[in-house]
């Protein structure tokens, strides 16, 4: 039996009919998060719309495929498109209707023009990285969240799933844990599981906004990573204070900055502590991340010299054409600009260090995809009908198994490559 077909038949025996999360009207529910913010179901990717007018945004009919509508996330007023009283489009099926309207509001989904591809097939390599999310509540609501993340979300990672990522962990010895959100931090069991995978021998990484660290209750969280000795990915978008806020909100340039030096005076980023911290810089706009190293040393320079912070490396990280960044993109009309861009940057080279080839991502409800990419788009498991849950894979060995590909995945390979560990 195949690779491939024993994964189809994991689903088949699990037996849940599952076609990704299922919207959840009355709140939260098993395969549905907070009525604010909620992930598109699969099968709405395949409705055809003779024609939409999101105000500012004209799809014309005869595209392949129509761009549709996905869930409404609780995003700035800049970041949605006004349909008042949701009369902008025409017809669309009962299945898809209790998702578009509430508020006046509608967020834009680009899965649909994503999904068919002419993406080279990639296939995976030995498991190197569980790159876990631990919920989608963050105490920032950042322009270029690939996640939707924010303060009003309520999906969280329960202890049952939590035990499931670390029985994983030590059935397949995943050599590194790559802990991600929303803000991992604010999950309850987060020092649980960081504790107990550091147990175990496997490094653990928190990808860490910073300025969660200010964030009530979590004064002690700094001196536990380093006494855990986690490696802290965190994320500041640019050195300079208006770019930072213009992206992630008034203030957080400063809060951050203050931060990074509380992790600078308990020995992050000082050489020879072995406390990593890691930069990660995403761009303001269409263009692609500038060379790696050459911004680095820009980026200590100026954080030296005047604010007296010092880092491990930088990591650069290209945008994602999904969800809320995917969303301004075409309410701005700039989705098919922004993809000629990705895709005339592509190089093949890059292929064989996609992240995807090593890593395996899951989501808080213990669903596992390709990347953290695949698993906001809702994208299962090459060959999967449905996402498959990480306990099912238990006794799967995934090295060689197809993996799954759209549009977005020449992100990835554009330029000098973009990946979680920054460009190749």
């Amino acid at each position: 039996m195949s690779g491939q077909a024993s994964v189809r038949q994991l689903v088949a025996l699990n037996g849940r009919g599952v076609a990704g999360r299922q919207p959840s009207v009355g709140g939260a529910g098993e395969f549905g998060g907070a009525e604010e913010d909620r992930t598109p179901d699969l099968r709405i990717a395949n409705a055809t719309l003779s024609q939409l007018s999101y105000g500012p945004v004209m799809i014309a009919a005869g595209q392949r495929r129509d761009a549709i509508l996905a869930s409404v996330s609780p995003v700035e007023p800049d970041l949605v498109v006004p349909t008042p009283g949701c009369r902008g489009a025409r017809r669309i099926d009962n299945m898809a209707r209790s998702n578009v309207c509430r508020q006046g509001t509608r967020m834009l989904s680009t899965l649909a023009l994503l999904a068919e591809t002419d993406f080279p097939p990639l296939t995976r390599d030995l498991l190197n990285t569980l790159q876990v999310n631990l919920g989608y509540r963050c105490n920032l609501q950042c322009q270029h969240c690939h996640v939707n993340a924010g303060p009003k979300r309520d999906e969280v990672m329960n202890r049952e799933v939590v035990d499931t990522v670390l029985a994983y962990l030590d059935r397949w010895e995943v050599p590194e844990l790559d802990l991600t959100g929303g803000a991992p931090e604010l999950n309850p069991h987060f020092e649980y599981l960081v504790e107990r995978a550091r147990a175990l021998g496997v490094q653990v990484i928190d990808r860490c906004n910073l300025t969660v660290l200010e964030e009530p209750g979590q004064e002690g969280t700094a001196a536990f990573l380093a006494t855990q000795q986690v490696r802290i990915v965190a994320s500041l978008p640019c050195y300079l204070e208006e770019n930072v806020d213009q992206q992630r909100g008034r203030g957080v340039y400063e809060k951050s900055l203050r931060v990074l030096r509380t992790l600078n005076g308990i020995g992050y980023g000082q050489p020879g502590s072995g406390l990593e911290l890691d930069l990660v810089y995403n761009p303001q706009g269409l263009e692609l991340p500038p060379p790696q190293g050459p911004l680095e040393v820009d980026y200590k320079h100026y954080l030296g010299e005047h604010h007296g912070v010092q880092f491990s490396r930088l990591l650069t990280i290209a945008n994602m054409p999904i969800n809320r960044f995917g969303g301004m993109l075409l309410a701005k009309n700039t989705f098919g600009d922004y993809m000629a861009t990705l895709r005339g940057a592509h190089r093949d080279e890059n292929l064989t260090s996609v992240m995807c080839r090593s890593l395996l991502s899951v989501d808080w409800q213990g669903f596992v995809y390709d990347c953290d990419f695949n698993q906001m788009l809702t994208m299962p498991l090459s060959g999967c009908d449905v996402p498959v849950r990480l306990t099912d894979l238990m006794e799967t060995p995934l090295s060689g198994l197809p993996i799954a590909v759209a549009g977005h995945c020449y992100g990835c390979t554009a330029g000098q490559g973009s990946s979680c560990g920054g460009s190749f």
